[in-house]
């Protein structure tokens, strides 16, 4: 999948894993759990017979894949030995930063969620205190782990925009007062000794979605995003639109309308909730959220107006994204949506699914998340996997 744009420290990008027919040869292998026998991948990647035979020595030879059970032809033939990834051959660190909670995973080589910890953002501490607090964090996961640190890819992370991708930098985002261009890819790559990369949570929600999830049969998706914020994340032709900036994704006054926040103010000022319940930051706003949905699933009526209120602009701006970028699955996910997912549905199905444009030429589908409100977290991880084991091709330019 392209991934042009991404943040990473110049020096420090994490190594590539084979040229290009090796890494189409190595992905292929990687989707298919049960594994692929080589006459397979030759004719899913169009590649001869011979080169697929030498591409998966090598594989074999540096661990990164093994021979896995034999398959059938029902010809009454010679089985063919089917291959598969070595889960633990490599993998990857991610970090998400949200205002209310930060998330740190490792991931193997098939994109398996090893070992996984949240805690509260500290709030009122300065940005350096709070990087410093993130990579012992990190250096707390990997020695817990028991995974061999030279096995592990590089560290990548998901952050509130805007960024700055030239210097790696997060810069003003909202809900995080003091993290005015705070150099956070440099800072952790310093402290954590690893190769590191640095992206919006939203697009590092959508690479993950692509890359083992709801998405992983399309090259044209969008992936809403609901965590503190919102924001939407577009893949069009297997590739992920960043913008000029990386900043891509923001979604202007309907972000503003859609954030936890902002809900639940508007949740007060309509009565669906107390005023105890004002948030005076991102954790109080998340309890308030909780609140009002649990009051809306109980069927309380002003719960539930508010509610189906912000269900209908998400649904009017996701609808014309699809229209805009003819994509043919819309995928939400997030912190935060495992609470809203059932009567967000309830109205955005029916609204794309009667709209007179997103269906105009082919079906559109309409999905929740497979891989977990840990989303963002995940994809900064595999934003490292796709870096380092995706096609690119501009590996076969010449340099």
């Amino acid at each position: 999948m392209g991934t042009s744009h991404t943040s990473i420290r110049r020096g420090t990008a994490p190594p590539r894993l084979g040229d290009f027919n090796e890494s189409v040869v190595l992905d292929a292998i990687r989707r298919h759990a049960r594994g692929l026998s080589r006459a397979e991948l030759a004719h899913s990647t169009g590649l001869s017979a011979q080169t697929v035979s030498n591409i998966c020595r090598r594989l074999i030879d540096q661990g990164l894949a093994r021979e896995s059970g034999k398959q059938f032809t029902g010809t009454g033939g010679k089985p063919r030995t089917l291959l598969r990834v070595v889960p633990g051959a490599r993998y990857a660190l991610g970090v998400h930063l949200d205002p209310a909670v930060l998330t740190y995973v490792l991931l193997d080589l098939p994109g398996t969620v090893v070992v996984q910890h949240s805690e509260p953002t500290p709030l009122g501490t300065d940005a350096e205190r709070v990087t410093e607090g993130m990579a012992a964090s990190i250096r707390t996961l990997v020695d817990g782990s028991g995974v061999d640190t030279g096995r592990i890819l590089g560290l990548g992370i998901a952050a509130p925009g805007p960024l700055d991708p030239d210097h790696g930098s997060v810069v003003d985002p909202p809900e995080l007062p003091g993290w005015g261009s705070v150099p956070l890819r440099a800072r952790l790559a310093a402290e954590t000794g690893f190769p590191t990369l640095l992206d919006k949570d939203v697009i590092a929600a959508a690479v993950a979605e692509r890359w083992m999830g709801a998405a992983a049969d399309t090259r044209n998706f969008l992936f809403f995003y609901l965590g503190t914020g919102s924001g939407m994340g577009l893949v069009v032709d297997d590739t992920v639109l960043r913008g000029a900036s990386g900043n891509a994704g923001e979604v202007g006054g309907l972000g503003a309308a859609c954030s936890t926040r902002a809900l639940v103010e508007e949740a007060i000022q309509m009565g669906a909730l107390g005023y105890e319940f004002t948030p005076t930051g991102p954790q109080d706003a998340r309890l308030g959220l909780a609140e009002l949905a649990r009051r809306a699933r109980a069927g309380e009526q002003p719960a539930s107006a508010v509610v189906r209120r912000w269900a209908i602009r998400i649904g009017r701006g996701v609808c014309a994204a699809a229209t805009l970028f003819d994509a043919d699955t819309i995928v939400f996910g997030g912190p935060l949506w495992p609470q809203m997912a059932e009567p967000f549905l309830a109205v955005i199905e029916p609204m794309v699914a009667s709209s007179p444009f997103v269906k105009a030429v082919h079906p559109t589908t309409v999905t929740s998340t497979r891989v977990g409100e840990h989303v963002a977290a995940v994809g900064a991880a595999c934003l490292v996997l796709d870096h380092t084991l995706s096609a690119r091709p501009g590996s076969l330019l010449p340099r």
